[in-house]
């Protein structure tokens, strides 16, 4: 299995790319092809937006490859949606692509095409967090046919996993994918809780989103202060917003932007 990295946010150094080539050698059969636009830097991104654009494409479009895993998030993604999806081609429909947080954007815009497979699942970036290794191997593992990292709530129903930020940002676009009848896990970072409950209440009345089966959380980390307190938990204030968008809430789900983030295909794993 030939795997593709590239980095359609934010770039990675090649001392972990060294570090994942070395980590994907203790598995048989991988081979790990990365970019060398995931070493760009431009700013915040690695890279012009036409660099991310073509690095994407062209792993996308290649035959030769089995799998297109982001190497880290921050953020990016959204803004070569528009260049990369009307140049893809069949060849494009035919593989996997993994990751998460911002690159949640190419993978709502992929599944809402249904082209190929899409998962949340750790990317390279993590193994700069403590526990990082075991984070990435998830992922090698989920690859190779170790279902083991998968989320372990997931059930009969379809599910998809987003970061809250992203979903929310994917409203009212053409790259929010038909969700019906699926079960919606959501996670966040660094954002105080009113903004995860102004998030919370876009989703709620979202009429894209209308139809889904439930609402599962994960978790909310780095929660940055309010002033004054926020006088609300988290375990309140889902169940509310789930009731106006007329869904269960479902109770929680092992993702977030921590190495213990699980692994989640969407549709039926």
């Amino acid at each position: 299995m030939r795997i593709g990295v590239v980095a359609p946010a934010r770039p990675i150094d090649r001392a972990l790319a060294a570090r994942l080539q070395a980590i994907a050698a203790d598995y048989a059969g991988i081979e790990l092809v990365v970019s060398p636009q995931c070493f760009l830097s431009e700013g915040h991104f690695a890279g012009p937006d036409a660099a991310r654009a073509e690095a994407f494409i062209e792993m996308a479009n290649d035959p030769s490859i089995d799998a297109v895993w982001c190497a880290r998030g921050g953020y990016g993604s959204n803004r070569i949606l528009a260049a990369v999806q009307n140049r893809l081609s069949a060849a494009a429909g035919a593989k996997t692509y993994l990751g998460y947080s911002d690159f949640g954007f190419v993978l709502g815009a992929m599944y809402a095409r249904r082209l190929g497979k899409c998962v949340h699942a750790p990317m390279p970036g993590d193994l700069t967090r403590d526990g990082g290794e075991a984070a990435v191997r998830r992922t090698l593992g989920w690859l190779t046919g170790d279902r083991q990292g998968v989320e372990p709530g997931l059930g009969a129903r379809p599910a998809a996993a987003f970061n809250l930020a992203i979903l929310s940002a994917l409203i009212g676009t053409p790259w929010l994918p038909d969700l019906a009848d699926h079960v919606l896990l959501i996670e966040d970072v660094s954002e105080p809780l009113y903004r995860i409950d102004r998030m919370l209440g876009q989703l709620a009345h979202a009429t894209q989103l209308k139809g889904l089966a439930g609402v599962r959380l994960g978790r909310v980390s780095d929660v940055q202060p309010n002033d004054p307190p926020w006088g609300e938990s988290l375990a309140v204030m889902l169940p509310r917003w789930c009731g106006e968008l007329g869904v269960p809430f479902l109770g929680m789900a092992d993702i977030g932007h921590d190495a213990a983030n699980k692994v989640v295909p969407f549709g039926l794993g």
